[in-house]
């Protein structure tokens, strides 16, 4: 072999490894496309994806409850509790979401696996709830065009949610005002920064395994103000605001809860205080002019069958935002 065909061969060698190390770096790279990996219609009118996030670099599971056809439809995101379940969301285990928006033009979207994360970006992972936690990148950036563009979405929206969920849902609503329409808020506390308010988000995400240092750091740290609905109360100009709340007094419907004892125990204690956040709010979104319609009832506690009256009554409002 010749001088000049040891060198091509050494020149051919050497470019094949750099090609083969410059595959593995790719392959190793994290995907950065958010997409759509599969979707199971579990029937006409529901279908479950699964949705790949590029912010969270994992599969999410999410619900979509849609009309059948084609006709456009705007969408309306709704969060579910602290103690959602890792394969379906409270939402159509305990209610009747299902057959209710069954005749309805638009679609319902049910994030699943959210539990204790406040459907927000974490500042740092959080093994026990699931790693990187970027629920808002993914809620408002990454899911909301996949959406509409697989299921006829008009660009409109609303947003949603129970306890937990509300509260989320408010925090959403406000850092991100041009992508909502309407809000709606069972239940939920929209207050970051009070220390009863700061007390009651630790204790709900310790009560699930999780580091509350992880989501927006110490007390002090300027996330938590960032991320407080009440100071960012005004950002809610223009839209459709729904906020109800019970008063912890067990009613007839806390006796039909399936979580009997503890929708008139535990369930009580924890609406009264509740309340108290929902007059703070109110009385703060009427300071900066904002119209909402507030639903404080004369009994109630933290229980599913409230949650289902608010889902029914909360949507003409919900409704009239997203049609025009």
């Amino acid at each position: 072999m010749t001088v000049k065909q040891r060198r091509a061969t050494l020149a051919a060698v050497l470019t094949m490894g750099l090609l083969l190390v410059t595959a593995r770096s790719v392959a190793a790279e994290p995907v950065n496309v958010s997409e759509i990996v599969r979707i199971t219609e579990l029937s006409p009118k529901r279908s479950q994806l699964s949705v790949y996030s590029a912010a969270m670099r994992r599969v999410i599971t999410v619900d979509v409850l849609h009309p059948a056809g084609t006709a456009p439809r705007p969408a309306y995101y709704l969060l579910d509790g602290v103690d959602t379940g890792p394969s379906e969301t409270n939402w159509t285990q305990k209610t009747d979401i299902v057959p209710f928006f069954a005749d309805k033009n638009v679609n319902v979207i049910l994030p699943i696996g959210g539990k204790g994360s406040y459907y927000t970006d974490w500042q740092q992972p959080e093994p026990a709830l699931g790693g990187v936690l970027k629920w808002e990148t993914f809620l408002t950036r990454e899911l909301p065009p996949l959406i509409d563009e697989r299921f006829h979405g008009t660009g409109r929206n609303a947003i949603g949610g129970l306890s937990m969920g509300g509260a989320s849902a408010a925090v959403l609503a406000t850092r991100h005002p041009r992508l909502y329409e309407g809000l709606a808020m069972f239940s939920g506390c929209p207050d970051t920064l009070s220390n009863e308010a700061r007390m009651a988000i630790r204790h709900a995400i310790g009560w699930v395994g999780g580091n509350p240092d992880n989501m927006w750091g110490w007390d002090g740290d300027p996330a938590w103000a960032a991320h407080d609905p009440m100071t960012n109360a005004a950002a809610l100009a223009g839209k459709a605001v729904y906020v109800s709340s019970g008063n912890g007094v067990p009613g007839p419907a806390s006796l039909t809860d399936p979580l009997m004892p503890q929708a008139v125990t535990f369930g009580a204690i924890l609406e009264y205080g509740i309340h108290d956040c929902t007059l703070d709010f109110q009385r703060r979104i009427t300071a900066v002019g904002v119209p909402a319609n507030f639903v404080l009832r004369q009994d109630g506690t933290h229980s599913w069958p409230y949650w289902q009256q608010d889902l029914h009554d909360s949507w003409p409002f919900m409704a009239a935002a997203l049609a025009h």
